[in-house]
């Protein structure tokens, strides 16, 4: 596949209703439109086997036990602690190669694999962490993909809250900190990992890729062409900023007084 093939199919998917988004088939898209030399299937494969066995440990074991056992202990998927910032961390098909990455890159093989047993897991937009919930007949339970999928007792999860500079009255509110988010802003969330990431190393050729998937897979949003031209313009690409400025504007109605004043500060550079 090449890199436009997978920025059609991105489009295509970022037209899809949130009930029918295919998260992880657009996860692998947006891995191949970063290195469009590579094959998906040996990913699909691993998810196909990840399934596999959590449906089998579902006849014995409790659901969040079945699935933390099955991903994380079977196949030994894990938070990568060692090379945090290594980028292969960020991306589906080298997380399910090297069997460690981010949160939320690990969290998109555990709602797959739970899926496919119809098991009702969710990513949860926690501060400072991405966790996962799943649905239990004792209320609802997070686990922590980055922990091989432990579950993640209330009382750690304002502790938790509190070290991202929360209050107390806002920390404790687990019903609000614990709200299931969309799939297409969890792979949103990934797409952003990899565009802070190359912003600070200075990579703007990624981050422009990273910021135009965000723009391909939640058309109706703004920001990402926003981010689309800060990459161009880091690129010295002045006409494409410019054009990238323009889709934000269009998009939030004229009203993004931001992207007004930076393309202001670009066509400068072109005169």
């Amino acid at each position: 596949m090449t890199r436009e093939e997978a920025e059609q199919g991105l489009a295509t998917i970022g037209q899809a209703p949130d009930e029918k988004f295919p998260l992880f088939e657009a996860a692998l898209l947006c891995a191949v439109h970063e290195n469009p030399e590579r094959d998906a299937e040996e990913a699909r494969r691993i998810l196909d086997d990840a399934s596999a066995r959590v449906k089998g440990r579902l006849k014995r074991e409790a659901p969040e036990e079945a699935l933390s056992e099955a991903v994380a202990g079977d196949l030994r998927f894990a938070g990568d602690v060692l090379t945090f910032d290594d980028p292969a961390n960020t991306d589906i098909i080298s997380v399910c190669e090297r069997r460690k990455g981010l949160p939320v890159a690990l969290g998109v093989i555990f709602i797959e694999a739970a899926r496919r047993c119809s098991l009702p897991v969710q990513g949860v937009d926690f501060p400072g962490h991405f966790l996962l919930r799943i649905e239990t007949d004792e209320g609802p339970l997070a686990l922590d993909p980055f922990s091989e999928g432990r579950v993640v007792l209330p009382s750690e999860l304002i502790r938790r809250a509190l070290r991202t500079g929360l209050t107390p009255d806002v920390a404790d509110r687990l019903d609000i900190l614990m709200s299931p988010v969309k799939d297409r802003q969890v792979l949103i969330r990934l797409q952003n990992n990899i565009y802070a990431r190359a912003i600070r190393a200075r990579d703007y050729v990624q981050a422009e890729r990273s910021a135009l998937r965000r723009a391909l897979l939640d058309p109706a949003d703004h920001r990402p062409w926003i981010d689309v031209a800060t990459a161009r313009e880091g690129q010295g690409a002045l006409a494409g900023a410019l054009e990238a400025f323009a889709k934000a504007q269009v998009l939030d109605g004229g009203a993004a007084v931001a992207a007004r004043a930076a393309r202001e500060r670009v066509r400068m550079k072109l005169n």
